[in-house]
């Protein structure tokens, strides 16, 4: 056993509702705190002086400085597995070119389906560790991470099979998600829907077999794929087990809604999400992930955040961390300025990124300090928590454990 303290502040993130707004009186606090560590697992969290008194002979890593301990964050939406960079898009971006127009010119997505076929697995693994053991340092735990710059089968393999020799190669905990469906690839010959149905038919069955990844995601948008030809595949790919999850109202609405009627984990993106999109997710069980870095990166407004809580969703916050529209990948950064300018309460902050990140991912032993959950902790130097988002992500942590190990 392990015995770490005492901290200046643990906030555990426990017995929060899971959706809905939430003021800072909510958040549970413990003053003089400490944690016990048993192996990979929490036994226990509390005072500092009274867990030393209860196992007197546990080792005890002594802190002597002002520290604040949280749960690691979870990133619930990522793309870190990718080969080159979209710096040529951005420059044209800023420079008052459009999303299609960059397009045409062999920018977007194409252009990293291009890089990243060319680049074989190895390459591929190691830039997806290189990406996440960054975001450990930075107090990221959990990192969802999707394929989507394959597009046939064997590159969509090849992009899975990195990801799993990466979780090899980081303490970061990856969960894989197949985004097949990101476009329809420019050089498949038939309609939209036939290419949906090869995936179904071909790319997921080898998936399943290989056990690469056990969740689907699709992008429903003008330049992508259609609601209705979502709603057939998100359907059919449940029907083979795997989970869904949609990158939905990103630049026009209507993905959410077939999110929440196909009973997807989560809706991500949601930037042209109106009131009845709003309404409709708040009375499903679908999380709401909004992501910060994708309006930063293109320059355009932030989804409805504050109206999402407000009427009753749960919020999740991502970095979509990606080489086009979301490059920095910065995780606290992001929500740090969300939480400015959606008017996000601390408490609502720090839970879109910790226990109510942990459901679009189907995980219930990470985001909290409870008993049983994995001991995924951070600790900021600072003896109040409110200074993390007060400084707009630029104070790091300090102190991150993986697994009840000390990974710096």
């Amino acid at each position: 056993m392990l015995l770490i303290g005492p901290f200046s502040q643990i906030l555990p993130m426990s017995g929060l509702p899971l959706k809905g707004p939430l003021q800072d009186e909510r958040l549970p606090l413990i003053e003089k705190g400490g944690i016990l560590i048993t192996g990979d697992t929490i036994t226990a969290v509390g005072r500092f002086a009274i867990l030393q008194q209860q196992y007197p002979q546990c080792e005890v890593h002594f802190i002597d400085k002002p520290m604040v301990l949280l749960p690691g964050f979870i990133d619930c939406h990522t793309h870190i597995c990718f080969d080159g960079n979209r710096n040529r898009d951005y420059a044209m971006r800023i420079a008052g070119k459009s999303y299609l127009e960059i397009a045409r010119a062999g920018g977007g997505i194409w252009d990293s389906v291009m890089k990243t076929r060319i680049a074989d697995d190895v390459t591929l693994a190691e830039n997806t560790v290189a990406r996440a053991n960054r975001h450990l340092q930075e107090g990221v735990t959990t990192i969802e991470v999707k394929s989507g710059y394959g597009l046939d089968l064997v590159n969509e393999v090849k992009m899975l099979q990195a990801i799993q020799s990466a979780s090899l190669h980081t303490a970061a905990t990856l969960v894989p998600t197949c985004l097949a469906a990101h476009m329809l690839p420019k050089d498949y010959k038939g309609a939209p829907a036939e290419y949906l149905s090869w995936i179904l038919a071909e790319l997921l069955p080898v998936i399943q077999a290989e056990q690469l990844a056990k969740r689907v995601d699709i992008f429903i948008e003008e330049t992508a794929f259609t609601p209705t030809d979502a709603r057939t595949f998100l359907l059919a790919a449940k029907q083979l087990g795997f989970a869904a999850t949609v990158h939905a109202d990103q630049f026009s609405a209507g993905g959410s809604a077939v999110a929440v009627e196909a009973g997807a984990l989560s809706a991500d993106h949601l930037e042209a999400s109106t009131e009845k999109e709003i309404a409709l997710l708040a009375a499903s069980n679908t999380t709401a992930v909004v992501l910060p870095g994708a309006s930063l990166g293109l320059g355009m407004h932030y989804a409805p955040a504050r109206k999402l809580l407000d009427a009753g969703a749960s919020l999740a916050i991502a970095s979509d961390w990606n080489p086009g529209s979301a490059p920095m990948g910065d995780l606290l950064i992001q929500a740090a300025v969300l939480s400015a300018a959606q008017h996000l309460s601390m408490a609502e902050t720090l839970a879109a990124l910790t226990v109510r990140a942990a459901p679009a991912l189907q995980l219930t032993q990470v985001g909290q300090l409870e008993a049983q959950y994995a001991a995924d902790i951070q600790a900021y130097a600072t003896a109040d928590y409110r200074d993390i988002l007060y400084y707009q992500g630029k104070l790091k942590p300090e102190l991150v454990w993986k697994a009840g190990i000390l990974i710096q």
